[in-house]
């Protein structure tokens, strides 16, 4: 079956948002005043505590890497993840501040974003929970007056949303809140594609009662949300993926990647099918985003930032092979837009 609901409570859902407001808001302000050097020193402690007291985040780190990977992970390869995550986390601090100078991000793939731009065209940008979404910032620098909007579940994290929103105020303005009703999401964002916007959501994860299909993924079947890809075809948007992958240090690699309904030499990509046909098509889309997912996870295993077992829920449709580990995520970000586009699509 193509189609299925997510669990009314996903795994990544259940786990708490790591550290207190305290402890967050001192790392922040220890980033903000001490500098980036020294606020890096306070990533090892924390990986420390990630590595001895968060053991279900510990497994599926463990689990993620040997899979990825094919080979045994030990406890430095999962200190290294850790640390890649935290890394990240610290660097939104910067990204949303402003900051991006303090950074070399190499973009890979920006002119077909840049003819949209050009033709004032909106754009749907498809991420994951695979390395920093904020990366996105530097578009600002590029192309001034740009308009990224982003769609946030501001109830995930509320406390590290709180904080990063008070770094960059003008960009919280604009978010879209993923936690609204999805009638009220697939209106922003429709409008917000309409005035020539860039939307950025993520996709990789189902938001309760959500509407999947299983793919392969990494040789296991898994679940991967179709609320994105029925608001691409409701709303006829170009559809582009995006990926900014951390390197280590202070170096980023942003990748553009176009995927559906783009502006092609003498015309435009044909759409979606019709709606007798729209279940086999959607599936199509979700399991040709799942092999670029695993391209780009598999050259870059420690930006992967899903710490639970992404396949536990998934039917064994593409293999007999038992899941391992079992550890849901810190949290998680994704569009909820599942009344209004099961209408549209």
């Amino acid at each position: 079956m193509t189609e299925r609901s997510a669990p009314a409570s996903p795994p990544w859902k259940r786990r708490p948002e790591g550290g207190t407001r305290a402890s967050l808001a001192l790392i922040v302000a220890i980033a903000r005043h001490g500098g980036r050097g020294l606020a890096r020193l306070c990533l090892y402690p924390i990986t420390l505590y990630f590595l001895l007291v968060r053991g279900l985040e510990r497994r599926a780190s463990r689990a993620w890497l040997a899979r990825a990977t094919g080979h045994r992970a030990g406890s430095w390869a999962v200190a290294r993840h850790i640390h890649t995550f935290a890394a990240t986390i610290l660097d939104r601090v910067y990204l949303l501040g402003g900051q991006t100078g303090r950074f070399d991000i190499r973009v890979h793939g920006l002119a077909p974003l840049e003819a949209l731009v050009d033709a004032g065209r909106g754009a749907l940008l498809f991420g994951s929970h695979l390395g920093s979404f904020d990366a996105l910032r530097v578009l600002s620098r590029r192309r001034p007056g740009l308009a990224v909007r982003i769609v946030l579940d501001r109830a995930q994290n509320p406390v590290l949303t709180e904080i990063f929103d008070s770094l960059d105020p003008a960009l919280a303005l604009g978010v879209i809140d993923g936690g609204q009703p999805g009638p009220v999401i697939a209106l922003e964002i429709q409008r917000a594609l309409q005035a020539g916007a860039l939307v950025a959501l993520l996709v990789d994860r189902a938001q309760p009662h959500e509407d999947t299909a299983t793919v392969p993924f990494l040789g296991r079947p898994a679940r991967f949300p179709l609320t994105p890809w029925k608001l691409a075809a409701a709303l006829q948007a170009p559809v582009l993926l995006c990926f900014g992958l951390y390197r280590g240090g202070n170096r980023y690699a942003l990748h553009f990647e176009p995927f559906a309904n783009m502006p092609v030499e003498g015309g435009v990509a044909e759409g979606p099918p019709p709606r007798t046909e729209r279940a086999a098509w959607l599936r199509r889309q979700v399991a040709a985003y799942a092999v670029r997912l695993e391209h780009h996870a598999r050259r870059a295993p420690l930006n992967w930032f899903n710490f639970y077992d992404f396949w536990s829920e998934s039917s064994d449709e593409f293999s007999s092979e038992q899941p391992s580990g079992h550890a849901p995520a810190p949290g998680g970000r994704a569009v909820r837009g599942r009344a209004a586009l099961r209408r549209g699509a």
